[in-house]
């Protein structure tokens, strides 16, 4: 067995992005670590969708929504109550714990498309219920915090965080819950025949997702210094269940690679079409109504198409190769040494 194979990937990955995220504010710039700080923000919501999708089989979108209640109930708790905000951000994933648990019951009947699309109606629902309340929600305006944080505030409050839900992931996944998960997403049957409750491990298994995309969206809210209902449409669960693909399900280290989609694939969109055009010779407008979200389509079917496992199966892909290479490696010095010894 070669070194390669008794290092796990999830384990490399997870280890160089630790580095990187330390390291990383000592090179940024304010802005850049605003960035981060949300794509910190997009990690631990797209973290808590891959536990749904990725390991439990539960397709999702409506996870914008929960992501709403984490942030409104951070925004009520500090300006109506006094907490301290970055207190609140337990409560607001707890709140939106429960809500995904409750759903968890109803959606126990739907599965594939019609799970997904009973979970499109939560952002939606909740716009409108959000705006019925403008005493404390600030309604279709929203209200603002009263701190305003500098980046390196952000990057530093939001990515202990990310790292403490990465950890409490890992062991939920690694251990019994994991596995039924598992078994969960490749036959409900076998599940069953297991002696596995189906019914409480998808509403747990929503339960435990909506809880990251709680404090992923109460962490969001204090980023931005903002909450109103519009940053939490349904494209937002749409980017989040994209970020997952493209990170790779079944992997939860690969996620930071998701999150870095969803933040700089739109934030860049214009840029990169000014490069791309150029060498053909093109004629386009960057800055015209749907040319990023253009770019964007086309740079996520080009993902798609060149790694349809996402980042996390061209990563074993590599390992893989190398693992060959070095095990070839191995294998043609062994004739030489024994042909020697032969001579000897």
């Amino acid at each position: 067995m070669t070194i390669f194979r008794r290092i796990p990937g999830e384990l490399v990955v997870a280890a160089v992005g630790t580095v990187a995220i330390v390291l990383l504010p000592f090179v940024l710039g304010s802005t850049q670590e605003f960035y981060f700080a949300f794509v910190g923000c997009y990690f631990i919501a797209a973290l808590g969708l891959q536990i749904l999708t990725g390991y439990a089989g539960q397709i999702s979108l409506g996870h914008s929504g929960f992501m709403m209640i984490g942030a409104y109930t951070t925004l009520i708790l500090s300006l109506d109550h006094g907490w301290n905000e970055f207190a609140t951000v337990p409560v607001g994933g707890l709140v939106a714990g429960v809500a995904g648990f409750l759903f968890g019951f109803p959606a126990l009947r739907l599965r594939g498309v019609y799970l997904a699309l009973a979970t499109f109606a939560i952002p939606i629902a909740l716009t409108g219920f959000v705006k019925k309340f403008p005493t404390h929600t600030g309604g279709g305006s929203g209200r603002p915090f009263n701190e305003v944080l500098t980046g390196f505030e952000a990057y530093v409050r939001v990515w202990p965080f990310a790292g403490v839900l990465f950890v409490l992931a890992w062991l939920v996944l690694r251990g019994r819950t994991g596995r039924a998960f598992r078994t969960v997403r490749e036959s409900e049957i076998a599940a069953v025949s297991s002696g596995i409750n189906l019914a409480l491990t998808k509403t747990f298994a929503f339960g435990i997702s909506a809880f990251y995309a709680g404090i992923g969206g109460s962490l969001y809210g204090i980023t931005i210094g903002f909450v109103n209902p519009t940053p939490f449409d349904i494209a937002l669960s749409i980017l989040l269940l994209v970020g997952v693909v493209v990170g790779g399900l079944g992997s939860i280290s690969c996620v930071i690679f998701g999150a870095l989609f969803i933040e700089y694939v739109p934030l860049y969109a214009p840029q990169i079409l000014e490069h791309v055009e150029k060498p053909f010779g093109l004629h386009l407008d960057p800055k015209a109504a749907g040319a990023p979200a253009a770019v964007y389509g086309a740079i996520l079917l080009l993902v798609l198409f060149l790694m349809p496992s996402g980042v996390a199966g061209l990563l074993r892909a590599a390992l893989r190769f190398v693992d060959r290479r070095f095990k070839l490696g191995s294998t043609d010095v062994a004739p030489q040494l024994t042909s020697t010894r032969r001579e000897a």
